[in-house]
């Protein structure tokens, strides 16, 4: 196994994944190269000088998300930070069905979706508050996540189901698949748009959106990186829209957004 890699190749590796990912990696030595150690085997290289260069100098995208595969946790699930729905359920939907009444149409982010979890689980939510009004409104939610690997098994929308689900749910919006796999049922999946996005590049979609879930995703980051999101974030908000981001997360105090709740931010 490879477990070491010279100073000048652990600068060029991160300062790459830094500037093109946002991902700040200076002070992970050792999480780098412990993790890196078996794709280089896999790849064919004896030692981290091959393989870094042949990296940046192709820049393959597929080598490059197994790199990026194995430095962070695509990790996420049903029901996740359940505060952050409670609040969407009775605050925040309430505002946006009255507000949008005569259009019906709701735009929702989820931007950093991982495995699809949270898409789903928002467009459940949404389906339960406007129940019959449902197929009136257009409520489609954008999910996008920079892995493929990610991307893929959102879309495939396959799961072992979490006991937090409610049962009512299990029933209504999943269809089992073996043992305590379950598939999400088609009305759910047609709700959702999958879409690969880096969210270091500029924020360019055709609409502004009321709410932008963007959780665990800048745990990643140095405070200037999710500073910078954070702006791009705002101006991709319509005006009285919402921003939600980890617990385990915070934004600058000098952050344009004003906090209503915990975790949860306005655009005023």
């Amino acid at each position: 196994m490879i477990t070491t890699i010279s100073d000048e190749d652990f600068r060029k590796l991160t300062n790459f994944i830094k500037s093109e990912y946002g991902i700040t990696l200076q002070e992970k030595r050792q999480l780098v190269t412990s993790r890196l150690s078996s794709l280089l085997a896999e790849e064919g290289h004896t030692n981290f000088t091959q393989f870094v260069s042949q990296l940046l100098r192709e820049r393959n995208p597929q080598k490059i998300e197994k790199v990026l595969n194995r430095l962070t946790t695509n990790y996420t699930f049903f029901m996740r930070e359940t505060e952050h729905f409670e609040f969407f359920t009775k605050v925040i939907l309430p505002e946006l069905v009255r507000k949008y009444q005569h259009k019906k149409v709701l735009s929702i982010w989820s931007a950093g979706c991982s495995s699809g979890e949270e898409p789903y689980n928002l467009s459940m939510y949404i389906k339960d508050f406007l129940g019959p009004q449902a197929s009136q409104w257009d409520t489609r939610i954008l999910a996008t996540d920079i892995s493929q690997k990610a991307m893929a098994k959102a879309k495939q929308g396959i799961y072992e189901l979490p006991d937090t689900l409610p049962p009512a749910w299990r029933k209504k919006y999943f269809r089992q698949v073996q043992g305590n796999r379950y598939a999400v049922s088609q009305e759910i999946r047609d709700n959702v748009i999958f879409q690969t996005f880096n969210l270091m590049d500029p924020i360019k979609f055709r609409i502004k959106f009321d709410v932008i879930f963007c959780r665990n995703v800048m745990i990643y980051f140095d405070q200037p990186t999710k500073d910078a999101l954070v702006r791009r974030l705002y101006d991709a908000t319509n005006p009285g829209g919402y921003l939600m981001i980890s617990h385990s997360e915070n934004l600058s105090k000098d952050a344009p957004y004003a906090t209503v709740a915990p975790s949860t931010f306005q655009k005023k």
